[in-house]
């Protein structure tokens, strides 16, 4: 069996498949890939030429797959234990909505308005905004938290009470509002505080967030 992730170990799309990938304790390799400048085959196994990218090579070709829902989807379905996914049709539902809401509302508020100007343009050599970065703080942001704050209510997970690709989903995200040097603030969102510090300290994101740390360290003090 050879899993081939393609994309930016930074990336919280590629984070996302990386934990699936050991939480279910599956071997892969990660091939960096850079979205702002990927290598000429790469259109080929990712059309929008978005990151991550995924093959399974014990499958004749075609054998890629792009998006990280589409390949998470695609291991719980070749790999069910341990789920990442309710068995419960409802549960299953709410676990790809909260997927969604992290991929779509979240990923647009933290990647685009904190983390791609903090991190990414100087990645690029330029120069960070900061004014968008203070409107998603004070505007754009809060009314998500509020939304996860409530949603979590008094569970530890999001559906079910039990860790889901929802948890997946949000947590990655938090990685990187983390890596924007932000911290989700305690008075306003206690309940998310909690929870995100519960999640970090899965062995998945642990060590994954050890790796992108100094690089990402490295860059934010560019």
């Amino acid at each position: 069996m050879a899993l081939i992730v393609y994309g930016s170990n930074i990336s919280p799309f590629v984070r996302k498949v990386r934990v699936a990938l050991m939480e279910k304790g599956l071997d892969y390799t990660l091939e960096q890939v850079n979205p702002f400048n990927p290598p000429p085959d790469y259109l080929a196994i990712s059309p929008l030429k978005r990151i991550p990218a995924f093959r399974d090579t014990d499958l004749p070709e075609p054998n890629s797959l792009a998006d990280s829902s589409v390949i998470c989807d695609y291991l719980e379905h070749k790999f069910p234990d341990p789920a990442l996914y309710p068995r419960d049709p409802y549960l299953r539902a709410r676990a790809l909505w909260f997927e969604e809401y992290a991929d779509s509302a979240v990923a647009q508020c933290i990647g685009r308005g904190l983390f791609f100007e903090r991190v990414v343009k100087r990645m690029l050599r330029q120069k960070p905004d900061e004014d968008v970065c203070q409107k998603t703080l004070q505007e754009v942001l809060p009314p998500l938290f509020d939304y996860l704050e409530k949603e979590l209510g008094g569970n530890d997970y999001f559906v079910g009470n039990k860790f889901s690709i929802a948890d997946i989903s949000v947590a990655t995200m938090l990685v990187n509002f983390e890596h924007a040097g932000e911290a989700v603030d305690a008075a306003k969102w206690p309940k998310l505080t909690a929870y995100r510090a519960r999640l970090l300290e899965r062995t998945s994101f642990k060590t994954l967030i050890a790796e992108e740390r100094a690089l990402v360290e490295r860059f934010r003090a560019a």
